[in-house]
């Protein structure tokens, strides 16, 4: 393994494309750090706090599912507020068109022309998003008087509107650039690094929180981590990583067998190989569309059990109705749950359904004379794919909606913070692994490529990997 670190700085290529990223994703974080004109940080801060303390109210939710995907920038609101989810969020939009939208479709089809206009318009949708999103979160902020009082009346009301959305769209627009400079001059997919090093950025804070938290007797306090919560979560950690690995790389191999073609007196064809089909073929898309819908639930049951409370005495049954909704709404109750696993479900079957055609899949492979064993190419091929997909969907969809509900159970029953319980799962863990793994396969190819060993043929005493030999020797 060091041997494999080694040789990735004897390449000079390699090597300053590591570097190049690295430094891209400096610069990225740099920005945290500059704040939005007219906002007080101290109280939105302090609001924050209040708000995620138990992760009870519909604002609370919202704010921590936003600063997985932010670094936590939304509460402090600096210029990376937004992060980079408006540019993913429209990227998923026209994925999702792509396949029910015909003008959509032909376009995809011109090969790379098509696809440079569908990133211009996903670019322009990105705009669009920021302006909105921008606009609502400084209006949120105006409401709860977390402005400074030189920027709430008059033209200093309109200066901070303009700025602050402007900084807001600037930013993230930023970081779109910067995700495709990585694609040109670093190593990986620039976008799906920055937002991991969004996510890996609260690791620290939650390291800190265990080590502050944490004491020697058995008998601890509440909101206090003794030795045995502490082996609980360190171990939690490992295995639901371990889970998570085994559910990105996992493959269903169906065997294919090319047809024999023979052209003179030379017979072309014939071999046997394997379509590979991802368990988890939706990747995290389930699990970020069902924590979105789920923020919801608890918003509105929340605003009518706030508003029940302040009505007549004739109103008992309708406090005790939305006081039961409010309750049952919140993370780590049965309700909220299992509602939430029926949403993946569902999420997972929904997106593996539009990005998967069994028949697209049947006539390519009838085109370059490839079959099924067993299959007649055409229909009978394309039933069977989606049979295949349908039983491997629902062992993919079980396994996040597993790993989805571990955090929600940990931090409701064990009383740790989201922040923190956040790393024993969920879509932020599942985005870090997939993104690590697509990372360390790319400089493994690197590496083989020019000879070198990889992480994976390097061996405990060997400099360099052995190599297969050919008959010439």
């Amino acid at each position: 393994m060091l041997q494999a670190f080694a040789n990735i700085f004897r390449i000079p290529d390699l090597r300053r494309r590591v570097f190049f990223t690295l430094g891209m994703i400096a610069i990225y974080r740099l920005g945290f750090v500059i704040p939005l004109v007219g906002v007080d940080q101290t109280a939105l801060r302090e609001a924050a706090e209040r708000a995620t303390e138990g992760g009870a109210s519909g604002f609370g939710r919202l704010l921590e599912y936003a600063s997985i995907f932010s670094g936590g920038s939304l509460e402090q609101s600096t210029i990376f507020g937004l992060g980079i989810m408006p540019y993913i969020t429209a990227s998923i939009i026209f994925q999702l068109l792509a396949t029910v939208w015909q003008p959509l479709k032909d376009l995809k089809k011109e090969g790379a022309s098509g696809q440079t206009k569908i990133n211009e318009w996903t670019r322009y949708t990105t705009v669009a998003l920021c302006l909105i999103q921008g606009t609502m979160w400084l209006s949120y902020l105006e409401t709860q008087s977390l402005v400074q009082p030189s920027f709430r009346e008059g033209e200093a009301r309109f200066i901070f509107y303009a700025a602050g959305v402007a900084g807001l769209t600037a930013g993230s627009l930023f970081l779109m650039w910067l995700g495709e400079q990585i694609d040109k001059y670093g190593i990986g997919n620039g976008i799906s690094l920055i937002l991991t090093a969004s996510i890996v950025a609260q690791m620290p804070g939650a390291v800190m929180w265990v080590a502050q938290n944490f004491t020697p007797s058995i008998q601890a306090a509440p909101g206090e981590l003794n030795p045995v919560g502490l082996i609980l979560l360190v171990g939690g950690f490992l295995l639901v990583v371990a889970g998570a690995v085994v559910i990105t790389v996992a493959q269903r191999r169906i065997p294919i067998q090319q047809a024999k073609h023979t052209r003179g007196r030379r017979v072309f064809g014939g071999q046997r190989q394997y379509l590979p089909l991802r368990l988890n073929h939706a990747g995290v898309m389930p699990i970020i569309f069902a924590s979105s819908l789920m923020i919801f639930p608890a918003a509105v049951f929340g605003w009518l059990a706030s508003r029940a409370m302040a009505g007549g005495d004739g109103m008992e049954w309708w406090r005790t109705t939305t006081s039961f909704l409010e309750i049952n709404s919140r993370p780590g109750q049965f309700p909220y749950i299992f509602l939430e696993i029926v949403l993946i479900f569902f999420f997972s079957y929904f997106w593996t359904t539009v990005q998967f055609s069994p028949e697209d899949m049947s006539k390519q492979l009838k085109q370059s004379g490839a079959f099924i064993p067993g299959y007649r190419p055409g229909p009978r091929t394309a039933e069977y794919l989606e049979t295949v997909m349908e039983r491997i969907t629902y062992v993919g969809a079980g396994f996040l909606a597993a790993i989805a509900v571990i955090p929600t159970v940990v931090s409701a029953k064990m009383g740790i913070p989201f922040g923190v319980a956040q790393f024993l799962g969920g879509t932020g863990l599942l985005i870090v692994v997939s993104v690590g793994l697509d990372l360390i396969q790319r400089i493994e190819a690197n590496l083989l490529m020019r000879n070198y060993s990889g992480f994976l043929a390097a061996g405990p005493n060997d400099q360099k990997a052995p190599r297969v030999r050919s008959r010439q020797g």
